[in-house]
């Protein structure tokens, strides 16, 4: 039977979905239908993660319930800190987190994902749990304990006050507010793929979750980000950038942060960290980073200059982390903190009308080759 052999999938429609979409062409980003430029300058993230979980922006009590339940959900069982201590201190926090969120279906298990309630109970805790689970991590690598979440912060507070042992000022926890909106949910991409992959068998949540924080943690996906600081570290200072984009173009390497497989302008999520960056190093200092940042792009806009590569939401989101201190290894952990919304919101509508996936492949090797006996080999 003939196929059309298309590597990666590439193009080929996987699902039908009212979650996201992508115009690349235009640069345009919506959730639910609604512009990331709108949600980012007007929402928080609990209501985002609402928006896409249940298909619409929560009424004013349904959202103070949401928001309640997954402050009530935020602490993790002692042995999952167990866990977490028992994990190699220079092991990556992807790999943690993976395993942490793996052993949670352990504690809380979903195996009937047609049971609604217990699906919404299973999206809270996973959502509430995640930033426990990074934050502890941080702490304990560092021989430090950890720090239990305090209910009377919101969401992004209660993150980096666990991770710091610090109340954070509002321009921080606004801040990664956004950066969580804008790393919430883009269509059809590798992680979330992995989980509906995942999901098609009827797996509980915690095991599509944990299959997707696997495919995340890659450097051509979640893990860009953190490629783009120690490129940039790497570069030093303006000066240097154009040397070295002219050496990495001339031998055929790839300038991390930029491109994209569907964006053919500037991803307007990184658009919007560019704001975020403006206001936050005018309020606490420069970032020698975001210097280097702006002159990368500057110069690759000349180089590159009619070939569709622009930056993309990786390339200004690992400046933000680390002007607040956080470390270059836990970025992807937080781009799953905020994108465990979007997993769940398409496993939700996968749900609804399930089909194991189960693609073809295209054989390429011999037939009926005969067994050698081993004394013949």
């Amino acid at each position: 039977m003939p196929h059309d052999f298309m590597p990666g999938l590439a193009g080929v429609p996987a699902a039908r979905s009212a979650v996201s979409d992508v115009d690349g062409q235009r640069g345009v980003l919506e959730y639910r239908g609604i512009r990331i430029e709108d949600l980012s300058a007007r929402s928080t993230f609990l209501e985002t993660a609402s928006l896409l979980l249940f298909g619409r922006l929560p009424a004013k009590l349904e959202l103070e319930r949401f928001t309640s339940d997954i402050a009530l959900h935020r602490r993790i069982k002692y042995r999952i800190i167990d866990l977490l201590k028992c994990l190699p201190e220079q092991g990556h926090p992807m790999d943690a987190l993976q395993a942490a969120v793996a052993a949670l279906g352990m504690f809380y298990p979903g195996r009937n994902v047609q049971d609604i309630d217990n699906n919404y109970w299973s999206a809270v805790r996973l959502i509430a749990k995640l930033p426990t689970i990074v934050a502890a991590y941080a702490r304990l690598r560092r021989g430090d304990d950890h720090i239990p979440p305090r209910d009377d912060l919101n969401f992004c507070e209660n993150f980096l006050y666990m991770l710091t042992d610090s109340v954070p000022q509002k321009v921080w926890s606004h801040t990664l507010d956004v950066c969580l909106i804008l790393h919430a949910e883009h269509t059809m991409n590798a992680s979330t793929f992995t989980g509906m992959v995942t999901g098609s068998t009827l797996a509980d949540p915690y095991t599509v979750v944990a299959s997707s924080i696997g495919a995340l943690k890659g450097p051509l996906h979640g893990g860009a980000n953190e490629a783009v600081v120690h490129m940039l570290r790497e570069i030093g200072t303006p000066a240097q950038v154009r040397p070295y984009l002219k050496k990495k173009l001339q031998a055929k390497e790839r300038i991390m942060g930029f491109g994209h497989r569907v964006y053919k302008v500037k991803d307007p999520r990184a658009t919007i960290l560019q704001g975020l960056c403006d206001r936050l190093f005018r309020e606490c200092g420069a970032s020698p980073l975001y210097e280097v940042a702006l002159e990368v792009e500057r110069v690759a806009a000349e180089l590159l200059r009619g070939k569709g590569v622009y930056p993309n939401v990786d390339f200004y989101s690992g400046i933000i982390y680390d002007k607040m201190g956080i470390e270059v290894e836990f970025f992807t952990p937080i781009f799953a903190i905020a994108r465990v919304a979007g997993w769940l919101a398409h496993w939700f509508e996968q749900l609804q009308e399930n089909k194991l996936f189960r693609p073809d492949q295209i054989y390429e090797g011999e037939h009926d080759r005969p067994y050698v006996p081993i004394e013949k080999r």
